[in-house]
């Protein structure tokens, strides 16, 4: 039997699939994700469905993973060093490049391009020797981005391969990722690609070093955004395109798995919650950018709205703003003390995750991290560039496991330096948290039962006392907390679909008509509330609503109810990703810009490797098609595809002015497309078993 194995590492969950094209899903397994060791999850849950199916042979293993989304919208990533060469000097002001930057050196180089590909000033190499020299230590990847690059990249490309020569790391350039002008933007997907290296990275050397210890000799292939398949080598130049891979992967499977054409698909995991709309089967391609976590990207992917909500959210108190949950994740308490009560060293009461639970619930005082724990995520030793001491204290202290927050004050005597240390250190993916979170709710009420309850209504009671102290009222108790998480989950799940498909079929934005969201949406989701108001609101959602993910029952049901949708939680909706990840193909795209020059007496052509004129159109026009045509070939033949076929279009654009026609610019699109190679496709290759 030849079969495919789709995987899918979420924050919280890892699965797999084994599957045939015409019998559909044979075996379907879930594991933990570890983020200190992605390989655990990822082994567990392949084992599991190969030993259902133990004559099996792969032909391909594919991979879709949210890590790059929760990355982004988590505020995570590795260290880098951004080069912008001949950018203007507010550059960091525009489209949140500097907030997103943060701590990380940007060095200006002088050099750059104009609009027409012509070389404003020398590039100053030099300079970019020195940068990369200096910071190469320090940070584990380079983006390189030029002021007009996508019109003459060479700059960019002499920059590259210095950085590569000198300092030895991965490098992420503009050009590569669009060809969209905008200059700031452009470096902001730059540098956003290169944060995300390390992190694609560890992810598909932890699939290779399960397909080899499991002898499965295949194509790995991984989803990109806009629900194409790449190769993981071609995966890991750009992993940026990963980014919604998830949730692509989501859509594509929920639409196998349902028979649904015309639908809201909703994907909600442990720390994010993805909406898209799909109409006659297809969903929505993005060709200006997705937006994640709230920087606008430039990378083409299916139309997904995602929110940082899950069941894994943090549950946070806040004078103010009241209860709210999200956008950052927490490892939930249930789980921790469930996983080191099961573990091959558990310690006995009063230590552990319980006894610190239990002393603190003693305390006659509430503590501003009271139910906190600190968990490792990488192996010690394991990180990118340097860390301060604290830092290095602070992880020699929770080295041999999870750990009390309040434990690692010790470390310094400034407790404000050890806080923004940690944040630090969460930021950057070395610390998660563990706290009382929607799943926590959900076990003190009965509604899952997969780990500790005791833990979770620990935590439940210490988060109540915490949040009767800051708004200075009665403590609930801890399952009156725990049905208000839950009636919050429900509440911003709903505020989700409605704010999602505002934005997509009437271009709202319903963050910033907040009045307009609590007026008339808020109501509409809580009517049980509705009295005293001055409208009577109801909202009907004309299309089903199609739920996948681990958490949907426990929340969407209530969801749907409120916005009188039709709910579908199809057959294997909890691997719906893994499902996803093998039914697509292989798309690569090239553009290529002919502009005229000298008063249309000369047409440019401009491609990666430079610019080229021409004095006709159509040799500049016959040129660019068949540069276009063969490098949209090749770049299919890199990303994994076979029985490639390239279609190329032309779009000449014009305009009129006192009679006569003016040539403005033509638009070349080569689009290649075929199947993923499988193993037999390969040469020399056996496969599996």
């Amino acid at each position: 039997m030849a079969v495919l194995l789709g995987i899918d590492t979420g924050g919280t969950y890892t699965d797999a699939v084994l599957f045939d094209p015409e019998a559909g899903v044979l075996a379907a397994a879930k594991a933990l994700t570890r983020r200190y060791d992605l390989t655990l999850g990822i082994e567990e849950s392949v084992r599991r469905v190969l030993e259902a199916h133990p004559g099996a042979q792969i032909e391909l293993v594919s991979l879709s993973t949210t890590l790059a989304t929760n990355a982004l919208v988590e505020g995570q990533g590795s260290p880098i060093c951004l080069l912008l060469i001949g950018y203007p000097p507010d550059a960091l002001e525009q489209c949140g490049l500097g907030k997103a930057m943060g701590a990380d050196p940007v060095v200006s180089i002088r050099g750059g391009h104009d609009a027409a590909g012509e070389e404003v000033q020398p590039l100053d190499l030099e300079a970019a020797r020195g940068a990369v020299e200096r910071y190469a230590p320090k940070v584990a990847a380079f983006a390189v981005s030029g002021y007009f690059s996508v019109r003459n990249p060479s700059h960019e490309n002499l920059v590259r391969g210095l950085a590569r020569e000198v300092g030895g790391l991965p490098v992420t350039c503009g050009h590569e990722l669009t060809a969209n002008l905008h200059a700031s933007r452009r470096a902001l997907t730059a540098a956003l690609n290169a944060r995300l290296v390390p992190v694609l990275g560890r992810l598909i050397e932890a699939v290779r070093g399960m397909m080899s210890r499991c002898a499965i000799q295949a194509p790995l292939m991984v989803v990109k955004g806009d629900r194409s398949l790449v190769s993981a080598d071609f995966a890991l130049e750009y992993p940026i395109e990963t980014i919604l891979s998830g949730p692509a992967a989501s859509v594509v499977g929920s639409l196998y798995l349902s028979g649904e054409t015309d639908a809201c698909v909703v994907d909600m995991g442990g720390t994010t919650t993805d909406i898209a709309l799909v109409a006659e089967g297809r969903p929505i391609v993005n060709r200006e950018g997705a937006t994640v976590g709230g920087w606008p990207t430039m990378v083409e992917a299916v139309q997904v709205y995602t929110f940082g909500l899950g069941g894994d959210s943090e549950v946070r108190m806040d004078p103010k703003e009241g209860l709210t949950v999200g956008p950052r994740r927490h490892i939930p308490l249930s789980l921790l003390a469930a996983e080191q009560a099961a573990g091959p060293a558990a310690p006995a009461p009063p230590l552990g995750i319980m006894g610190d639970l239990e002393r603190q619930s003693r305390r006659r005082q509430a503590e501003s991290h009271d139910g906190q724990f600190l968990v490792p995520t990488r192996p010690p030793g394991v990180h990118e560039g340097g860390l301060s001491t604290v830092q290095e204290a602070i992880l020699a202290r929770i080295a041999s496991g999870p750990l009390a927050r309040e434990r690692i004050y010790g470390v310094s005597e400034s407790a404000f330096l050890v806080d923004l240390e940690l944040g630090r250190l969460v930021d950057r993916g070395f610390v998660g948290i563990a706290g009382f979170t929607p799943t926590d709710a959900a076990h003190v009420l009965d509604r899952q039962s997969s780990w500790s309850r005791e833990a979770a209504v620990a935590g439940a009671f210490l988060a109540a006392r915490l949040y009767g102290l800051l708004t200075r009222s009665a403590p609930p108790s801890p399952e009156e907390l725990s049905r208000r998480v839950i009636d919050q989950v429900v509440l911003q799940s709903g505020r989700c679909v409605v704010g999602a498909t505002l934005a997509e079929a009437y271009g709202l934005d319903l963050g910033e008509h907040q009045t307009l969201g609590r007026v008339f949406v808020d109501p509409a989701l809580r009517p049980a509330q509705q009295e005293g108001t001055l409208f009577d609101v109801r909202l009907s959602l004309r299309r089903p609503l199609v739920a996948i993910g681990a958490p949907v029952s426990t929340y969407f049901p209530a969801v749907a109810e409120s916005l009188h949708a039709r709910l579908c939680v199809p057959a294997h909706a909890a691997v719906a990703n893994a499902v996803g990840a093998v039914v697509g193909s292989v798309v690569q795209r090239v553009h290529v810009l002919i502009s005229p020059q000298e008063a249309g007496e000369v047409f440019r052509v401009h491609q990666e490797q430079g610019v080229r004129d021409f004095r006709e159109l159509e040799e500049a026009a016959a040129f660019a098609i068949d540069h276009a045509r063969n490098l949209a070939l090749e770049l299919a033949d890199r990303a994994g595809a076979s029985e490639i076929q390239v279609r190329v279009d032309r779009d000449d654009r014009t305009a009129l002015a006192g009679g006569d026609e003016f040539f403005l610019e033509s638009r070349i699109e080569a689009t290649a497309f075929g199947r993923p190679r499988l193993a037999h496709d390969l040469p020399g290759r056996n496969r599996r078993r």
